[in-house]
């Protein structure tokens, strides 16, 4: 009789538990590149949203100023004012002033106003610096956050710029922001922007 310790071992003699840590083992380390790829794939499509985002936006952040634009996305009171020449030079007047922050569609004018595709842009090199009259700006979007104690981000627009035919809105018209240089061309959110502002009227 042959001594134990020269018993040969077959792979059958092997019990389930003897070979579970290794088995578990492989598993586990699949399991971990899995989810380190997971994690990987997220963080990169998630740098290329931003990028798109950004590329999406650049322009009118420039224009806006990053203040302003964080408002124009999220301030928590938006109203509509109709303006009128003041008995000043230069200056303008609220005839009436209307709370919108819970209307109907706020939440896509509130994108398309921050998205470049939405406004013809100044040729390179050019800017659209030169001053339109008081009288050409008939409307305002007032966006304000009551809790920051700061005044509204105030975009004046000349909506009656845009007609190309009675009651209607082209792809023209004018916006600017209160304090800040230049103005943009509506372009073609001007025909919804009337539409909206005509609705909550």
């Amino acid at each position: 009789m042959q001594p134990p310790e020269s018993l040969p071992v077959s792979a059958s003699a092997v019990s389930p538990g003897d070979r579970a840590p290794q088995a578990f083992g492989g598993a586990s380390g699949s399991g971990s590149r899995l989810v380190i790829g997971l994690l990987a794939l997220g963080v990169a499509a998630g740098v290329a949203g931003i990028l798109f985002q950004r590329g999406q936006t650049r322009r009118c952040l420039e224009f806006y100023g990053a203040e302003a634009a964080r408002k124009v996305a999220a301030a928590p009171v938006v109203e509509v004012w109709s303006l009128r020449p003041g008995a000043g030079p230069g200056g303008l007047v609220a005839v009436e002033r209307r709370d919108v922050s819970t209307a109907r569609g706020l939440v896509h004018l509130r994108r398309g106003l921050v998205e470049d595709a939405n406004f013809l842009w100044p040729a390179p090199g050019r800017d659209a610096t030169s001053r339109l009259h008081e009288s050409a700006w008939d409307t305002a979007l007032a966006f304000s956050d009551p809790a920051d104690g700061r005044p509204p981000v105030m975009l004046v627009m000349d909506l009656d710029g845009a007609a190309t035919a009675p009651g209607e809105v082209g792809e023209e018209g004018a916006l600017a922001v209160v304090g800040r240089p230049g103005r943009i061309t509506l372009g073609r959110i001007a025909g919804g922007l009337a539409t909206w502002l005509r609705e909550v009227h």
